[in-house]
């Protein structure tokens, strides 16, 4: 089975040395990186893609049915098709985390690093399954219900917001100000022109697929930034995809929910630019390591060549006297960006999980 690739949105388009894919989470579009993008994307050459079935990426037929390989694939295609094939960060929000890690298990060679923002690694949370996953494996009743409860949601500003609002931790954070309203109408409107079918199938996919017993072969770089009072995705669940990733390091912001780009724009956008500046600093040390290695190679080997082309003399002695060994330091240097995670307090163990929209 094979997907039509997904439209870029691009939210720069700067020849930098690096280059973002942005996927935001379910039931989003790609219009709200526009708003929230980090600014280190904002000064690169990035793009945002769709999740399947969202605007503006329809699937061929209503509803198909989609498979790992076939996502990774469409996804990859993309990748080649916007940047040349050269490897991307990925940054995923939620549903859009969980897609990027797909992309990395199947196609690792596009990848150069990932971040994740309230992701998961499966669809059920080891064992939770949400109301629009579980209504439609109802047979017949299913569908008809979620199409109902989906377009329900979308119908108004008011309708949309109110069933968002389990997303945020504080209420009084920047998500009520215009910005984060005219935002999320966006949304609401680029969700009016999907077909609810083409949810429904991404919805299907996402719950019946996990990653965690893949999440060791990615050998890659991962900043996993998690909300302590994330009531959409379990936090202990985000923290064991930290524990499985061998290259994660782990932010946890203390009282946030599920939009940390929302909830804490400005410290979001600063740890991943510190990420990113990390890896920067650790590829040029890892460079001049291997220029320096190599000289002293090249050194080496017009030694030997000018010893084979002039005949040495040996010492009175005539003993030949040994070659000095060559033992290359290449620095202590520096570890990558490491950042220690806060523990956090305060559990809103009393809030309603929301019932759409990961």
């Amino acid at each position: 089975m094979t997907l039509s690739l997904p439209p870029a949105e691009w939210i720069g388009k700067r020849k930098l040395d690096q280059d973002y894919v942005l996927i935001h989470g379910m039931v989003m579009a790609p219009s709200f990186w526009r708003t929230y993008a980090p600014q280190a994307v904002r000064r690169a050459n990035s793009a945002a893609y769709a999740l399947p079935g969202h605007h503006p990426w329809k699937l061929s037929d209503p509803g198909q049915p989609l498979t790992p390989q076939a996502v990774a694939a469409a996804y990859a295609d993309a990748i080649r098709r916007d940047f040349g094939g050269r490897p991307v960060t990925l940054i995923g929000h939620s549903t859009g985390g969980f897609v990027s890690m797909l992309i990395a298990i199947h196609f690792p060679q596009l990848v150069k690093a990932i971040v994740l923002v309230g992701a998961f690694a499966c669809g059920r949370f080891e064992g939770q399954e949400r109301l629009p996953a579980r209504l439609l494996r109802m047979p017949h009743i299913g569908p008809f219900l979620f199409r109902r409860l989906f377009l329900r949601w979308i119908s108004s500003s008011e309708q949309f917001r109110w069933g968002s609002i389990a997303c945020v931790f504080d209420k009084r954070c920047p998500w009520q100000n215009e910005r984060a309203v005219l935002a999320m109408e966006d949304v609401r409107l680029q969700l009016q022109q999907a077909r609810p079918e083409d949810i429904a199938a991404c919805i299907q996919f996402m719950s019946e697929t996990t990653l965690l017993a893949d999440l060791p072969a990615i050998r890659l770089p991962v900043l996993n930034i998690v909300g302590a009072e994330d009531a959409i995705v379990p936090p202990a669940h985000q923290l064991r995809v930290s524990k499985l990733l061998p290259q994660a390091q782990t932010v946890v912001l203390r009282n946030c929910g599920h939009l940390p780009m929302v909830e804490h724009q400005a410290l979001t956008s600063d740890t991943i630019s510190a990420f990113v500046d990390g890896m920067s600093a650790a590829e040029g040390r890892r460079q001049r390591r291997e220029t320096t290695i190599m000289d002293l190679a090249t050194a080496g080997l017009f030694r030997l060549l000018d010893a084979t082309v002039h005949p040495t003399e040996q010492t009175p002695s005539s003993r030949v006297q040994p070659a000095q060994e060559i033992i290359v330091h290449p620095g202590s240097g520096e570890g990558p960006h490491e950042y220690h995670p806060h523990r956090y307090i305060n559990s809103a163990a009393d809030r309603r999980t929301a019932e759409l929209g990961t």
